[in-house]
């Protein structure tokens, strides 16, 4: 049990021994809830538990938290204030937060791992785009975001499942094969109308012309049916290969690529049956109908058509209904803002199929606006078209592109700056972040040709100034932070704390020597730094950014200067 957890389980038993002193009334304790309070004077600790109880036993909240206090036994503790209308402020002494870096140290990179817990199984799907052209910088902050949230639900503790749901079936996969035959009937001199629905991509034309490259005309004498048989395959085989290829550039990777056309039509037919059999769809004009406004929405949804061909919706109820079969517990969607209005109607479905909808959570991603020297970027200046995943990563670089969408929450609208996410400045935050990572590398380089190397038992306690005692403390919020930040499904909050964490070691290494002092004290000062290099590069590893031990920015270490050459992806 760490001190927090202690402190926590302190106060329940103060609580429980006023009530027994008959001090407070009988009542249920709400749960208690620590912060790290924004400024250093107001403790290590606070809590609002007294103002939280209030409505409990019915007594003023300052003298909830005198009550509280007096019977506070925590051995840990170097003060307690009690402040405002009942804030309760807690002081720990020095040696504990020296022994809590003590055992960082002794966890190194498993630092921020929290223990697995016994937790639901959970299911994240994310980006999910069709497989018919290349990802653009929306998808691209989805795959960021999704892949960074599932890394963190795994730190916590969580068990998580990353899955890419494969729409290779319906309308816009023949519109795809549609779209390559056109190209390649044009690029072998035949006069052809480009179907209306068609894809206009220069991707599109590439796919033909790489088909005549390998087989010629070898498909032009064939039927239009039998020729936009074999171009479908060949077509989502290579897009499907491309988007694969993109997101793995991205640090992108999914434990399940689940095919669309695997629910056509026997898992599509089985859950229509299944509604029709409990009464939630119903046949109307030779149509099936989803009883939807049954379970909250605005009205009742078609599911097969009175041609007989599937809705999107069908698909989408037979694949959610395949995750719940799959026993997964927790259903994580990650969809654009513009699917807004169709998650009532999918929470219905699942509703209606005896599942709980609040087992289904939507996350809704906001779009994204690129600005290049404080102009909108419209469309990519080489193809006249939306800027795609790969050419923003070409640009910028995979790491710049990861933190830059994620460092914003979700549901916010993100304005990427790319002449800020290329600059190699303290004004990029991912620079920042992994400048103070390759200083600390360097740090170490230097001290081994001084013959200065970290001990089995650093001296900690020599870490008595402000800005190594902030340090440390930053340090300890980490696993807090981790459990906070994926229970709000918020990795921002990460990019936000490797950020002020980056800041506060410069601010500590531009103050706090290595090099010409005391050889204990520089012992343990290098220890400090080994504690945040891990830290750093769990919190790097979980956003999907790289932790490059060199970049290129020349530095002094306590009046050594060091070029630092290479290792910047970004």
């Amino acid at each position: 049990m760490d001190t927090k957890d202690l402190l926590i389980q302190a106060i329940k038993d103060a609580v429980a021994k006023a009530i027994a002193e008959q001090a407070l009334p009988e009542g249920q304790l709400p749960t208690v809830i620590l912060e790290v309070p924004p400024k250093k004077e107001l403790g290590d600790f606070a809590s609002n538990i007294a103002m939280q109880s209030a409505r409990v036993f019915h007594v003023a909240p300052r003298k909830i938290a005198e009550e509280i206090v007096s019977r506070l036994d925590a051995t840990f503790l170097e003060k307690t204030e009690i402040a405002g209308p009942g804030f309760i402020n807690f002081y720990l002494k020095s040696d504990v937060i020296y022994d809590a870096l003590a055992n960082l140290l002794k966890a190194g990179s498993e630092y921020g791992n929290l223990p697995k817990q016994e937790t639901p199984r959970i299911q994240v799907e994310y980006v999910s785009a069709n497989p018919t052209g290349p990802l653009h910088v929306g998808h691209g902050r989805g795959a960021a975001f999704g892949s960074a949230l599932v890394n963190l639900m795994r730190a916590a503790g969580y068990n998580v499942s990353s899955e890419y749901y494969i729409n290779d079936a319906g309308k816009q996969i023949d519109n795809l094969a549609l779209s390559v035959n056109a190209r390649y009937l044009e690029l072998l001199g035949k006069e052809v109308e480009f179907p209306e629905n068609g894809y206009h991509g220069q991707d599109i034309i590439e796919t033909a012309k790489r088909i005549i490259a390998k087989d010629g005309d070898k498909y032009l004498n064939m039927s239009d049916e039998e020729r936009l048989s074999i171009f479908k395959e060949l077509a989502l085989k290579e897009k499907l290969a491309a988007l694969k290829e993109d997101l793995a550039a991205f640090n992108v990777h999914f434990d399940v690529w689940f095919s669309e056309r695997t629910l056509h039509p026997d898992a599509v037919n089985a859950v229509c049956d299944k509604l029709l059999a409990n009464g939630n769809m119903y046949k109307q004009d030779g149509a099936l109908w989803l009883k939807s406004t049954a379970y909250g929405d605005d009205k009742d949804r078609v599911v097969i058509r009175d041609n007989g061909v599937p809705t999107y919706l069908a698909a989408d109820i037979a694949y959610h209904d395949n995750k719940f079969e799959r026993k997964f517990d927790k259903l994580i969607n990650i969809w654009g803002a513009d699917h807004h209005g169709y998650v009532c109607r999918v929470k219905a479905a699942m509703a209606a199929l005896g599942y709980n909808a609040d087992d289904l959570e939507v996350l809704l991603l906001q779009m994204v606006s690129l600005y290049r020297d404080g102009e909108l970027v419209k469309m990519s200046k080489r193809t006249g078209q939306s800027v795609t995943l790969s050419e923003l990563i070409e640009e910028v670089g995979a790491d710049a592109a990861r933190f830059f969408f994620i460092m914003r929450s979700l549901d916010s609208q993100l304005d990427f700056d790319l002449n800020l996410a290329k600059s190699q400045s303290n004004e990029n935050p991912v620079y920042y972040v992994q400048y103070a990572y390759a200083r600390i590398c360097s740090i170490f380089r230097q001290m081994k040709e001084a013959g200065i190397e970290t001990t089995e038992n650093p001296q900690l306690s020599l870490l008595t100034d402000e800005a190594e005692i902030a340090l440390i403390k930053k340090l300890l919020s980490y696993p807090d932070e981790i459990a906070t930040a994926a229970k709000n499904k918020a990795p921002h909050r990460i990019a936000t704390y490797v950020h002020d964490l980056a800041s506060m070691f410069h601010s500590f290494y531009n103050k706090c020597r290595i090099l010409g002092v005391d050889a204990k004290l520089a012992g343990a000062r290098l220890a400090l730094c080994l504690a945040v290099k891990y830290v750093l590069a769990h919190a790097l590893a979980i956003l999907g950014v790289n932790a490059p031990e060199k970049n290129v920015i020349i530095f002094n270490v306590n009046d050594n200067w060091e070029e630092i050459l290479d290792g910047f992806s970004a």
